[in-house]
């Protein structure tokens, strides 16, 4: 998917989420030249009709919303079966990897991320519009501390479609409502709920409910009480904690009316951290009674009167069977307590961490306790199969029979070793980001098929699974290795021996220098730039200096007895290859002579030469061995 443009316009860049309906993936947008997220459907989903229509007209009634604490949607499409959303990118990390990080947050913290939470759902809600997946992965903190609560309007389609066709409850089981769980009228409440458990992790760091399987906890959503977040967290003020229990009353009459209210009493937990809430106990004072009709009123009064006698005699032993009954339950209370309390074993609760969960069910129930698997996560401190965390901790006391809750490690977490092999090495190091990996060391190695800064090889291979968070070694191309070699002595060589003894040993000569010698021949170099013997890398470059023979001494004519008139020849340096030798005849009174030779590339663009002459001058440009083109210059 990397790499590619959705209808021609949002080019997708990188992977930055996931979940169980949808990946998530940075992109640029190139009509508007700005960053956007796009979330792109999984295959499942994208078969059924119903969903499909259901989803396209949940998401355009989101993308009216507009609040600064809700995650904006920009556009909804489809190109060749894949279904996407495009929302604002929102640069920071979710809730749930904040708390992780940093544990249990601070009462003034966790109310301030619910506040702005609060006023999201309370705009939303007035728009008539239900998120129904309220959750910390679903809660996005800015770079500068601001809230953004994301995908309105999937989870609706989700559930409608699933919940109607199927009977499954979709969601995230951890936090959705009683209603939910049951598969039950959803409405404004039941986001409140899903709010309360959110605010009850973020200020505990742990969920309320958890179990073996998504049934297990669901069941606890509907049956059991919360632990009060306080026994887990003593920092919790009473009024965050009374407004948390208020959110999660499994009765929704019982909850917050409004989001709103909810946001009122989060300003009010601020300002004085002992207010408690009060929580909608109180019995109705005035039941619904049914009233006879007018017209059987008369009948009634005679059937009572009638049976008045009767019911004094039943009333007289109603109260006498009823005083026996209320003598036995009392006693039967008494008794039971009075058992509990001075007749249970009281046991202190031994250390169960970095023990396996086998031998610490063992040992428990040899003890009289029982045992519960609240939850299993990867740890890399602790053996899988062994327990990281209990509740109660270690040397508390308790009665005969209680349970003890446990989380269980499931090893480290194992990921697939992506193939890095042939990439960008600033690519690699995205891609292993993006797989929370590392580099331990970059080796560096001449290759002579891939250019520098090219990965060669990686350790581990490709698709091997290793530890998450584990560094990796990868080898990086430094390009094709550079010979040396041993300059060659080209003095008292032939010009052309020399050029070919030159080009052998992949050395360039860019120039070549002509002068009069008595001593050497004609054409026979008289020395070069560089020291015979000298080490040097290939495609060094050097000049020599070429012998013209002795001067040969003419009588100049009377008209050309006057002094040499200096000109500048222009060169176009307009040959085919890279580099090239370009060479200068000077014909001057009828004889020719070489006045210039070198190496050049074609990017110098011009070459300049001072030349001389009296009279007319011709001058002949070679390219290599190719005449190139003559030109006749006058002299005066």
């Amino acid at each position: 998917m990397i790499g590619r443009i959705l209808d021609n316009r949002y080019e997708i860049l990188e992977k930055i989420g996931g979940g169980g309906m949808a990946l998530v993936y940075k992109a640029k947008c190139r009509l508007l030249n700005r960053y956007v997220a796009v979330k792109i459907l999984r295959p499942e989903f994208t078969s059924d009709e119903d969903f499909i229509s259901k989803f396209a007209k949940e998401s355009q009634a989101a993308a009216s919303l507009s609040h600064p604490n809700i995650v904006s949607i920009y556009d909804v499409g489809i190109d060749n079966d894949i279904y996407y959303i495009v929302m604002e990118y929102v640069k920071g990390k979710n809730l749930k990897k904040y708390i992780k990080e940093k544990g249990p947050l601070s009462n003034e913290e966790v109310i301030n991320i619910s506040k702005q939470i609060a006023l999201a759902l309370n705009h939303a809600h007035a728009n008539h519009i239900i998120h129904r997946d309220i959750k910390p992965h679903n809660i996005l903190i800015t770079e500068d501390g601001r809230v953004k609560v994301t995908d309105f309007g999937i989870a609706r389609a989700v559930t409608s479609s699933t919940v109607t066709n199927t009977g499954n409850v979709i969601g995230s089981v951890h936090y959705f409502s009683p209603e939910q769980a049951r598969g039950g009228f959803v409405d404004e409440k039941s986001d409140i709920y899903s709010l309360g458990v959110t605010m009850y992790e973020a200020a505990t760091g742990k969920v309320p409910f958890s179990g073996d399987t998504p049934i297990s906890v669901a069941l606890k959503h509907l049956k059991e009480d919360v632990i009060p977040p306080s026994l887990i967290n003593r920092n919790i003020s009473k009024s965050l904690e009374s407004i948390i229990l208020k959110c999660m009353q499994k009765e929704k009459s019982k909850r917050y009316d409004s989001a709103l209210d909810l946001y009122n009493d989060l300003n009010r937990a601020l300002t004085d951290p002992s207010l408690e809430v009060l929580m909608d106990f109180e019995e109705d004072e005035s039941p619904t009674r049914i009233l006879p009709p007018i017209n059987d009123v008369k009948l009634e009064k005679r059937e009572v009167k009638a049976k008045r006698n009767s019911n004094k005699k039943q009333l007289f032993l109603g109260v006498i069977s009823a005083l026996v009954v209320s003598i036995i339950f009392v006693t039967a209370i008494f008794y039971n307590s009075f058992k509990e309390n001075f007749f249970t074993k009281e046991l202190e609760i031994p250390d169960l961490t970095n023990v396996s969960y086998e031998i610490a069910k063992n040992k428990l129930i040899e003890m009289g306790l029982k045992i519960d698997l609240e939850r299993e996560q990867y740890s890399k401190k602790v053996e899988k199969g062994y327990i990281i965390t209990q509740l109660p901790k270690a040397g508390e006391i308790v009665k005969e029979g209680y349970t003890v809750r446990v989380t269980v490690s499931k090893g480290p977490k194992m990921v697939e070793m992506p193939n890095l092999i042939h990439k960008d090495l600033d690519e690699a190091k995205i891609i292993l980001e993006n797989n929370n990996l590392s580099i331990k060391e970059i080796i560096h190695k001449y290759d002579n098929d891939l250019p520098v800064g090219m990965v060669i090889d990686q350790i581990p291979k490709p698709n091997t699974k290793i530890e998450e968070g584990s560094q990796v070694n990868i080898i990086v191309s430094e390009g094709r290795k550079i010979q040396t070699i041993i300059m060659p002595n080209l003095v008292g060589k032939n010009v052309e021996d020399a050029k070919s003894t030159a080009k052998r040993l992949q050395l360039i000569i860019n120039n070549i220098d002509y002068e009069y010698n008595s001593d050497v021949k004609k054409d026979t170099v008289i020395s070069q730039s560089i020291k015979p013997g000298s080490e040097v890398p290939e495609n060094t470059v050097l000049s020599i200096v070429v012998s013209k023979g002795p001067e040969v001494i003419q009588q100049p004519p009377e008209e050309q007895e006057l002094p040499p008139i200096k000109k500048t020849l222009i060169i176009p340096l307009n040959f085919d290859k890279d580099v090239e030798t370009v060479k200068v005849i000077k014909t001057e009174n009828g004889i020719s002579s070489t006045i210039y030779e070198g190496t050049h590339k074609k990017e110098e663009e011009i070459l300049k030469i001072t030349v001389t002459g009296n009279g007319k001058v011709k001058f002949d440009v070679y390219f290599g061995d190719k005449l190139v083109y003559s030109k006749e210059e006058l002299f005066e």
